[in-house]
């Protein structure tokens, strides 16, 4: 494997802006792709506000801030995979587009570039099974807020190669972030483990068991959780938390991942958390 310097990532949303910063920050040359230019600019502004709060605190400088900036380029065609030797793809959770972005940079991209997708929970080996390379196709899952979480679960798919699972783990310590190991099983590790625990809390909600508040605060202060599961639902977005509940529940086949009916209730009501004012709580 040649060494990773000019990365390609899909998508200038809230998880690829993030993951386009921390890549320029380690000094990785970024093109940030997006359909539209306004998308490529928003995420942008985002990356840029993080950087100057980064300078206002003392823990970058005027001149890192701008090399920085100095290293992310626009890009509103895949066709620039072409001289990449890496592509993390932050495009919307939904299979069929990943399949064909990927098929499309399979016969773009140099024969040496990794192909890598963010996805939170669909099989990398679906998404990998649509190039000719699967072997040079993982999984890098990033956290929400990207600049600020440790975390990257890197998930190989069932062709992965050692030499590319070694390439991305030693990237992710470039990022200071801390690369965990994971197999392709639906949700992974952090999803697998996380979301049933919500929808439990869920069920205690729609059982009766205590309120909102009493449950978000037995997590708080007797898990030490830094929010409860409630809150934590409402901010990663209710509709997302019951599409990872079905690709557990298809994918595993087991009833103790059946998502809860207020769950279901919430989001055919449009109640999906923070992003439309009202889930569990309600916000301004």
């Amino acid at each position: 494997m040649m060494g990773i310097q000019k990365v390609m990532v899909i998508g200038a949303g809230q998880m690829g802006s993030g993951i386009a910063q921390v890549c320029a920050q380690a000094g990785f040359d970024v093109l940030l792709n997006d359909i539209q230019q306004t998308f490529f600019e928003r995420g942008l502004g985002v990356i840029t506000k993080n950087l100057t709060r980064d300078v206002e605190k003392g823990r970058k400088t005027e001149d890192e801030k701008a090399a920085i900036l100095g290293r992310i380029t626009m890009s509103l065609d895949l066709k620039d995979a072409s001289d990449v030797d890496m592509i993390i793809e932050a495009a919307v959770e939904n299979m069929e587009i990943k399949q064909s972005i990927f098929k499309q940079l399979d016969s773009i991209a140099p024969a040496h570039a990794i192909l890598a997708t963010n996805t939170s929970s669909l099989p990398i080996t679906e998404i990998a099974a649509v190039t000719k390379r699967p072997e040079q196709v993982i999984g890098m899952h990033f956290m929400n807020p990207v600049p600020v979480m440790k975390l990257v679960e890197i998930i190989r798919g069932l062709a992965t190669d050692d030499e590319v699972y070694k390439a991305v783990e030693a990237m992710t310590v470039q990022l200071d972030k801390k690369p965990v190991e994971v197999n392709d099983y639906p949700g992974f590790i952090a999803n697998r483990i996380l979301l049933p625990m919500i929808n439990e809390a869920i069920y205690a909600l729609y059982e009766g068991v205590g309120t909102k508040e009493a449950i978000d605060d037995v997590m708080k202060f007797g898990m030490n959780h830094p929010m409860g599961p409630l809150t934590l639902a409402d901010f990663i977005g209710l509709d997302t938390c019951l599409s990872i509940m079905e690709i557990l529940h298809e994918g595993l086949g087991d009833s103790k991942y059946r998502p809860c009916p207020l769950l279901r209730k919430y989001v055919a009501a449009g109640w999906l958390g923070k992003k439309s004012g009202r889930g569990f709580y309600i916000y301004e």
